[in-house]
């Protein structure tokens, strides 16, 4: 069932939320190579830090001492990837912006699930996870989230949905590839233009974050990893680990 609410304007994913890399030129097919494999392993990284040394907390003031505030309040802890922004914060509030533009204008659900798909396809353990727990926790929609982690390659999902996920996975993965046809099958099953559009949005703000942390080292919260049971966890794990 579609949630159509905006929620709270918080942090990155812009609400309250308690309560080997994708080559250049990567085929199409590829997209089921990338959000089937999840990295093996183990998920927890002992290392934990970022590549760069980020502004502590108790050294940020200003614009970043604001961000790191707002991050903490959103999330109950401050997340790793804040870190990422610390020597910008100012890039950190366009991305809210952006982010939260493309999500509220949208259907919230069909974001997530292009969104998870997105992630997926640029191998983002982060935002496959935390999307995840949006999916399940802000749209209420926890069948969906089991039905990819049994089936990464969204193959467990209705026809649109299965649509949306896999052109989402596209366009993240090499949207120089897509073409009418992709399209055709959108509006085939009920897409408008307005919506195809909303799914690309998506996708590609995606890209932009996801390279952020991952061009940066941030891994994965333990704090958000734990709102999964193992197993499931593990199916989530397509990048980078769980810091430690």
């Amino acid at each position: 069932m579609p949630w159509s609410g905006s929620g709270e304007v918080r942090g990155e994913y812009g609400e309250r939320v308690d309560g080997s890399s994708t080559a250049f030129g990567v085929i199409i097919g590829d997209f089921h190579r990338l959000t089937a494999a999840p990295v093996k392993g183990g998920h927890r990284c002992h290392s934990g830090g970022m590549f760069i040394e980020p502004v502590p907390e108790e050294a940020a003031t200003g614009p970043l001492a604001d961000y790191y505030e707002q991050q903490r309040s959103a999330w109950g802890f401050l997340p790793n990837y804040a870190g990422a922004f610390s020597s910008r914060p100012e890039v950190a509030e366009a991305w809210n912006v952006l982010n939260s533009t493309v999500r509220d204008g949208m259907d919230r659900r069909r974001f997530e699930i292009a969104t998870i798909a997105a992630a997926r396809a640029l191998r983002s353990t982060y935002c496959t996870v935390a999307h995840a727990k949006f999916l399940r926790d802000v749209c209420g929609d926890a069948a969906t989230v089991r039905a990819i982690a049994v089936d990464p390659r969204g193959g467990n999902l209705d026809a649109q949905d299965r649509a949306v996920y896999e052109f989402a996975g596209m366009v993240a993965a090499d949207a120089a590839s897509v073409t009418q046809s992709d399209i055709d099958r959108l509006r085939a099953v009920g897409l408008k233009d307005r919506d195809i559009a909303d799914v690309v949005f998506a996708a590609a703000a995606r890209a932009f974050f996801t390279r952020v942390l991952d061009g940066l080292g941030a891994q994965l919260d333990p704090q958000t990893a734990e709102a999964f049971p193992p197993a499931m966890l593990e199916s989530m794990i397509v990048g980078r680990p769980v810091a430690g």
